[in-house]
């Protein structure tokens, strides 16, 4: 462990795409939908070998931070921050950077989504640590993941030709890619020089600090008027301030733009295979979960006749399935989904079904 090290983790998003479970007060990283442990608490205890609970800052929203404190009692209390309303990521790095900054002038800080799935931790933080050295030498550092399809819903990191994953050799990024159209990404794969952009990024706090400045000068300036973390009016100076910063992402803010530097500060890590998966809706919780020998993943007391591959959620009754595929089936006290799982990635349109209702007790 090193002192100077610390993990922020991004944790407001509502993870819309796992309805009906997922919902303001309990959105998809507080959910245990892959094992007994909820994704934040995972993520949490694959980092405690290399960033101790006492050196990790959770940003969130008012909505989860209690449910959260409950999760993570080993947590400072003051390390659980909600923000006033959502700003993306570049204000949220950028508010967690000048808190850190403030008090260790070395701090070296990770940033990871709360609500990833890794099945191979160990090899997951031999990757961290190079990453987190990396950036202590004043590199900004990326994370990319050997792509294995061709994916349309990521972006893309280009590092240079013959680039292979598995080692701990830091490599220049060339540029950032938008998510493509699939005839791009499938170019990507072919090239074997395209990773997936994991959204795990690590720099020193001084670093990143002076590049908001560059490149979102109002945004750092918003920031850099906030009273020093902890005293009295900080609170409320921050609910008044953070509403004004940018809404915009740290990739598009920053680090695309530094990229095209000279000389340029960006560098990443073509990783190893540590069993990443960013668990984006129920089709991916059912390709993560053991199936039976109809390729159902379902509840014990659950009845499978003649239906193949599908996912149920539900407890405290029992579901029948009989001569049905590929069904996603989510059942809660007041909600039940019933999807293709050709069609997972769409669940989060029901939500803005129910919000132009106003079934604000569904959302």
């Amino acid at each position: 462990m090193n002192s100077h090290y610390y993990g922020l983790i991004l944790a407001g998003g509502r993870g819309t795409r796992f309805w009906p479970r997922s919902r303001k007060g309990s959105a998809k990283q507080v959910l245990n939908v892959v094992g007994e442990r909820s994704l934040i608490q995972a993520t949490v205890d694959r980092l405690a070998p290399l960033i101790p609970p006492e050196q990790i800052w959770i940003l969130t929203n008012q909505h989860l931070r209690r449910i959260i404190l409950k999760q993570l009692p080993e947590i400072p209390r003051a390390h659980v921050l909600a923000e006033p309303v959502q700003r993306n990521t570049a204000a949220a790095i950028g508010l967690a950077a000048r808190i850190l900054d403030s008090a260790d002038s070395d701090a070296v800080m990770g940033v990871f989504p709360s609500d990833h799935v890794v099945s191979q931790p160990a090899v997951y933080l031999q990757v961290v640590e190079a990453a987190l050295n990396g950036a202590a030498a004043g590199n900004l550092m990326v994370v990319g993941i050997r792509p294995r399809w061709p994916e349309t819903g990521y972006g893309y990191v280009e590092f240079p030709a013959g680039t292979e994953p598995g080692t701990s050799r830091l490599a220049p990024v060339l540029r950032f890619h938008e998510k493509p159209v699939l005839a791009k990404a499938e170019q990507y794969v072919a090239s074997g020089n395209f990773y997936w952009n994991s959204g795990m990024f690590f720099w020193r706090t001084d670093v990143v600090l002076k590049q908001l400045g560059r490149h979102l000068p109002q945004t750092a300036a918003i920031l850099a008027s906030l009273p020093r973390f902890g005293a009295r009016g900080f609170a409320p100076a921050l609910a008044k301030a953070f509403p004004l910063c940018e809404n915009i992402s740290i990739d598009y803010a920053v680090l695309e733009k530094a990229t095209a530097e000279s000389p340029n500060k960006v560098a990443g890590i073509a990783a190893p295979d540590f069993g990443w998966n960013d668990v984006g809706s129920w089709n991916a919780v059912y390709e993560l979960l053991p199936r039976d020998a109809a390729g159902n993943v379902a509840p014990p007391d659950a009845v499978c006749l003649d239906s193949l591959n599908n996912f149920v959620d539900a407890h405290g009754k029992v579901v029948a399935l009989l001569g049905v595929k590929d069904l996603i089936v989510v059942d809660t006290p007041d909600a039940l989904l019933v999807a293709s799982r050709t069609h997972a990635q769409r669940v989060g349109e029901i939500l803005k079904t129910l919000e132009s209702r106003r079934r604000e007790d569904l959302l």
